[in-house]
């Protein structure tokens, strides 16, 4: 054999000794057996793949030991094609291991962790990296039974490129422990990954992020947040929740998250070049400071919208020796270079009262841009700010500085990036936040193999079924329907139903005759919103005549059982009437452990109702829960009502939640919560609701209003109203309210006069002197 083809030889032999050689040590298991088998003899280099498909019920001890050049892997046949449902969980101890591609879905943990980064106290994960981890929709049903997603315990654990969306019940997302030594210091990096919707939880514990806890919060965590995704993440004020020491938040993107990157505890935190994207969303915020020698540099913050503990920037005041579960004073913070353009409230010594009187010492705000095209006052000083230094800060030029000197007026012009953020052109170098080329982007975040879509189908968002009427044609109907689909009462004769229609999904019910269409029911309730459900009605009548005499009788009502998906109930030109069969029957009735982002009644008449039309107030625990985040109520009639039109409850005094929020403005109560077992005695009752606007209402011949205002700070506004042989507003609580222009009328005389048609009132701004003169001869 000549020289040439002996090398050929060789060559072709090396090629196929390659091809035939594995790379890695994979062993591929077929179950749960087979999995802890292969995990019991892993040695470092190894790969276990779970085979494609359901792995039900699946309780997976990761507990290896690796090498950094050859760490032990735990991943997947297929990347998407692997599922861990039901009651599965994974906890990870050992070092230099590696999990990826693992999907927990259709299901929750039996345990208080998900994934977690250790076997018991004593056995942790060290150098361990979790990549390409799917966490969807994995909640507990009940809504406020908590659990987290992700608990990182041990140290130099790298958590990168993961999806964690859907989080419905009470529980941080992910969280940092460090209840021990071996989990202190950490040196942990948390990078690129997808944290997605998040729905307002209703209560104290809907974070994102978590890192450490208020007992180690003067401990140092040593924790690195990097260019993660932080998308509509609304579960509470805290997105993310600092507390612990000398942690890094940088070049994330929070989106449309109603919230704050708080500084809730612990000092020594940098947060820097961070992107804030309101997009004028109620309650957006953006960074929260709290405790000592905190750095807030080149972050950029544009069109949030949120208020108080909720501002695009905030710096609070704290407690003089703050018990560590408190708030330590905010000492030596450097505020510089950071850019807020088009938000509506920078607060400085938010939270001041009596307890949190120790003001801001020592700190700077320094080349920073404030700048609103629309607002002239976006500063709110709660407390003395001499212990904070201004220096070379801009403002708009319609902006009203807050200090004689450290700030200047200019007029900006911008260009937009390719990101679609608007950055200022004439502006000098050093002023303001300079950002990176790149911002980090969904698309880049997460993995790359699991749709970042929403799947949820609003209402209206589907297809329309036209029902004729007669006995259950709408029960069929539902039966027959899909998300979002639009069911349509074309006939002006009766629809009978002797089935509660049960709503499992988006469903939408409009009336499409001429008249109005008539409803009758024989079920204790018409409609059930089951969790997943939501529920639009307009231009229907419904007729109580032919319910059953049963007390807890209701036209709407949502499951007795708890409901982690938060659902929407939207009621427009709707006619409710002869609901008195007995004693207690309401138009709306909801239970406990449900939650309704929005709860919306308009243009519509309620007359002859023994009970409630809406009492949300099942949650009495006065822990800070409540029934529903937005209610509104605007041109309706209620008119025989013997308990209350609205009953809105929101007890307790935390300050981790946004709502309630109510608006109720040109209606007409007449004769209503005369009924003995009315225990509010009155015809609107509010306990603890954030935000009250309660404008142009006439009480005629009615119980009056009670509001109790306890803790946040509430914005109260009870304007133009005319109270006409009627109670007045009877106001308890210690917290600001507006109270004007009202007009009250309480003759001697006995005579009645007939309430105005509801149409003339429906959009007029009538003042409480006009409201007034519809009742004199």
């Amino acid at each position: 054999m000549n020289l040439k083809k002996y090398i050929a030889h060789l060559f072709i032999l090396s090629i196929v000794v390659a091809c035939t050689t594995p790379k890695d040590d994979v062993t591929l298991v077929q179950n749960k057996e087979e999995l802890q088998t292969a995990i019991n003899s892993a040695k470092p280099g190894t790969t276990i793949a779970l085979a494609n498909g359901i792995w039900k019920d699946t309780e997976i001890l990761f507990h290896a030991e690796g090498s950094e050049e050859n760490p032990i892997t735990l991943t997947v046949e297929e990347m998407g094609k692997v599922s861990l449902e039901g009651q599965s969980y994974l906890r990870i101890a050992g070092k230099h291991l590696v999990v990826k591609g693992l999907v927990f879905k259709n299901g929750y943990t039996p345990t208080n962790e998900v994934i977690s980064f250790k076997k018991d106290k004593k056995t942790l994960a060290n150098n361990v990296r979790l990549t390409e981890c799917v966490i969807d929709n994995f909640s507990n049903p009940e809504r406020h039974e908590p659990d987290t997603w992700v608990a990182i315990y041990g140290k130099n654990n790298r958590i990168d490129h993961n999806h964690l969306v859907g989080k419905k019940n009470r529980g941080v997302t992910m969280t940092v422990r460090l209840n021990t030594v071996e989990s202190q210091q950490n040196n942990h990096k948390i990078d690129h990954n997808y944290f997605g919707p998040r729905q307002n939880l209703g209560s104290n514990g809907g974070e994102t992020l978590r890192i450490g806890t208020s007992h180690y919060s003067r401990t140092n965590s040593n924790t690195l947040v990097e260019n993660n995704y932080f998308d509509r993440c609304n579960g509470e004020h805290e997105i993310i929740s600092n507390k612990s020491c000398q942690n890094t938040y940088k070049d994330n993107v929070f989106y449309e998250c109603s919230g704050t990157l708080t500084m809730r505890h612990g000092n020594e935190t940098l947060v820097a070049g961070n992107v804030f994207i309101g997009n004028d969303k109620p309650s957006t915020g953006g960074i929260r400071v709290i405790n000592g020698q905190q750095t807030v540099v080149n972050n950029y913050g544009i069109g949030l919208k949120g208020y108080r503990f909720r501002g695009a920037f905030v710096i609070m005041n704290g407690i003089y020796n703050s018990p560590i579960n408190r708030y330590d004073q905010a000492k030596d913070a450097v505020v510089k270079n950071n850019t807020f353009i088009n938000c509506d409230h920078i607060q400085l010594c938010a939270g001041a009262d009596a307890e949190r009187s120790a003001p801001p010492i020592n700190s700077v705000m320094e080349n920073n841009i404030f700048y609103s095209e629309k607002k002239k006052n976006i500063f709110t000083v709660y407390d003395d700010i001499k212990g904070i230094t201004f220096k070379n800060n801009l403002l708009s030029e319609n902006s009203t500085s807050i200090v004689k000197d450290g700030f200047f007026n200019k007029k900006l012009t911008f260009k937009e990036s390719s990101n679609g953020l608007l950055i200022p052109e004439n502006i000098k170098e050093g002023i303001g936040a300079v950002l990176p080329e790149n911002i980090v982007t969904k698309e880049e975040t997460g993995v790359s193999w699991y749709d970042k879509k929403s799947k949820t189908a609003l209402l209206n968002s589907g297809n329309k079924i036209q029902v004729d009427a007669g006995v259950n044609t709408l029960f069929d109907a539902v039966v027959n329907s899909n998300p979002g689909d639009i069911i349509e009462l074309t006939s002006d004769k009766p629809y009978t139903l002797s089935k509660t229609l049960s709503i499992k999904h988006a469903l939408s019910f409009v009336g499409t005759s001429k008249e109005k269409a008539k409803v009758f029911f024989e079920k204790k309730s018409l409609f059930e919103i089951q969790n997943g459900g939501s529920l639009s009605l307009s231009n229907i009548k419904f007729d109580g005549e032919e319910c059953p005499d049963r007390t807890g009788n209701s036209v709407v009502a949502t499951s007795k059982y708890s409901m982690n998906k938060n659902y929407k109930l939207f009621v427009n030109n709707c006619e409710f009437k002869n609901l008195d069969v007995n004693h207690s029957f309401d138009v709306i009735r909801v239970y406990k452990n449900t939650f309704a982002d929005t709860i919306s009644i308009k243009n519509s008449k309620f007359n002859t109702v023994s009970g409630h039309v809406l009492a949300l107030d099942k949650e009495t625990d006065d822990i800070g829960i409540y029934n529903a985040e937005y209610v509104i109520m605007k041109n309706n009639s209620f008119s025989n009502i013997g308990g209350a039109a609205l009953r809105l409850h929101r007890g307790g005094k935390d300050e981790s939640t946004f709502g309630p929020f109510l608006e109720m403005e040109h209606n007409v109560l007449d004769n209503v919560g005369f009924n003995k077992r009315n225990k509010y005695n009155a015809a609107v009752s509010l306990y603890g609701v954030q935000v009250i606007g309660v404008q142009n209402n006439i009480f005629n011949n009615t119980k009056g209003m009670n509001m109790h205002l306890v803790v946040g700070e509430p914005i109260v506004n009870i304007t133009n109203n005319n109270f006409y042989k009627s109670n007045e507003v009877n106001v308890t609580g210690d917290q600001k309210y507006n109270l004007s222009n009202n007009f009250s009328q309480n003759p001697t005389f006995t005579e009645t006069y007939a309430l105005p048609e509801l149409s003339s009132l429906k959009g007029k701004a009538t003042d409480g002197k006009d409201l007034g003169l519809i009742f004199n001869k």
